[in-house]
């Protein structure tokens, strides 16, 4: 006892407040080595001071809470290695970010930001399909791991057991997808052998909310963009690159919009196209050109 600090002298050597010291008790991350059973006072090893510098520092980058816990408990290379995955995600961030003002900047002035490039819009006729599809209301941070899981899981099935996929797989977005809007979003991956799809949908894919529908013949207009494009708010470009020339054409829009998926996302390269942005649109409008 006689080597260990109270809260109020080690709140003085560390720097921060009784408050938060409280805190980082209940969160796991400085539990004190001493609480007195009759008065409750805490009282922390004066080896434990270096200890609650980390955590300031930590916090100072944004780690959240339940993050620091785990840096904390890892042994010195372990924790380093942390801390810059965590700093690389936070750069990650920023670039996307930078790229968002650099977007809002041209479009609340009305100019297209050049970083974007131009997109060429094109128009197709796809036929009537079946195929299995997975619908899920979700959010932007969540988004990528799902459709990820859900194409695995369907294209899975298709291939072994419904005939092998017919066409390319896409993802329809019923209403927007964002930080406060959870869609819902549908993966969908056509297949060859509708009986066979209904069975699986009904049995094995009833856990995660599979279906097997017929998606109808539409024409698409849409605009084929690259990999990077993907990456969002690139891919928000593409999206008002196509609706800006559905309202020139005085066409309408026929359904929801979708991302088309014709390659293998994995071997592609940055540069590579992979993905069409697409409209469905209605086919009584203003004469489309091809």
């Amino acid at each position: 006892m006689d080597e260990l600090l109270s809260i109020g002298a080690f709140a003085a050597r560390t720097r921060l407040s009784a408050k938060a010291l409280r805190l980082y008790d209940r969160q796991g991350l400085l539990p004190p080595a001493h609480v007195d059973a009759a008065t409750g006072y805490r009282y922390y090893r004066p080896e434990q001071v270096e200890q609650a510098r980390t955590v300031v520092l930590l916090r100072r980058l944004d780690m959240p809470l339940a993050d620091i816990a785990a840096v904390v408990g890892l042994d010195g290379e372990r924790a380093a290695e942390a801390v810059g995955e965590h700093w690389a995600r936070i750069e990650e961030r920023f670039a996307a970010q930078r790229t968002l003002v650099d977007y809002l900047r041209g479009r609340l002035s009305r100019r297209s930001p050049a970083v974007y490039g131009t997109f060429e819009i094109h128009t197709t006729d796809v036929p009537e399909m079946f195929v299995l599809s997975e619908r899920r209301h979700v959010f932007t941070d969540a988004l990528p791991a799902w459709i990820d899981a859900s194409l695995g899981r369907l294209e899975k099935a298709a291939a072994e057991l419904c005939g092998g996929v017919t066409e390319s797989p896409f993802v329809v977005y019923h209403a927007e997808v964002t930080e406060d809007s959870d869609g819902p979003a549908e993966v969908c991956v056509p297949v060859a052998d509708p009986a066979a799809a209904r069975e699986w949908a009904a049995g094995h894919g009833r856990q995660w909310g599979v279906r097997a529908r017929v998606e109808p013949a539409a024409r698409l207009a849409y605009t084929r963009i690259t990999k990077a494009q993907v990456v969002y708010p690139q891919i928000i470009a593409a999206y008002d690159a196509v609706e800006e020339w559905l309202a020139r054409e005085g066409l309408t829009q026929a359904g929801a919009c979708r991302e088309v998926y014709f390659t293998d996302w994995e071997t592609a390269g940055p540069e590579d196209q992979v993905c069409d942005v697409a409209y469905p649109v209605a086919r009584s409008g203003a004469a489309v050109s091809e």
